[in-house]
């Protein structure tokens, strides 16, 4: 292939992306994917879903999750000095298949080294280990969750 056909080859995958993403905004969804001659082009986007659903009442003395934690003090949960950020871009996964039970749940107790959840990237699944011992205290993504490099997973206190 010449640097023209790559040149134009490249003019078409922008083209495509553009398309995608237009598709996206057109129809609401969150994610397409489509593989065509050996290329494979997933264009998502994050959805700032806001729920009415009603917590159930914190019990004396445990954490909340979401809530800033007292030794922190920071709202920003990546500034949170528990965090445990994306090592990678890819798309975060809770247990090791559909029908599993989740790696972590709130208030588990893991140890340094302990899966918290995967991070499937370029195909390849990725562990992500619990950098310190502690207690779970909040979990930021959802099961199947598109997620940044550097973007806050879990916080462990």
């Amino acid at each position: 292939m010449t640097a023209k056909d790559q040149g134009e080859s490249s003019g078409a995958e922008q083209k495509l992306i553009r398309e995608l993403a237009e598709l996206l905004n057109d129809t609401g969804l969150s994610e397409i994917e489509i593989e065509k001659s050996g290329l494979k082009i997933r264009v998502a986007r994050t959805l700032n879903i806001q729920s009415a659903v009603a917590a159930p009442a914190p019990t004396p003395g445990a954490p909340v999750a979401g809530a800033p934690a007292a030794k922190g003090g920071a709202t920003d949960p990546a500034k949170h000095p528990g965090v445990v950020k994306s090592p990678m871009v890819g798309t975060a996964y809770r247990s090791a298949e559909p029908s599993a039970p989740p790696f972590i749940e709130l208030g588990s107790r893991v140890s340094q080294g302990d899966t918290l959840l995967i991070i499937e990237a370029m195909k390849t699944m990725n562990q992500i280990p619990a950098p310190h011992s502690g207690k779970v205290t909040t979990i930021l993504i959802e099961n199947g969750q598109p997620v940044e490099f550097g973007e806050p997973l879990v916080i462990i206190e």
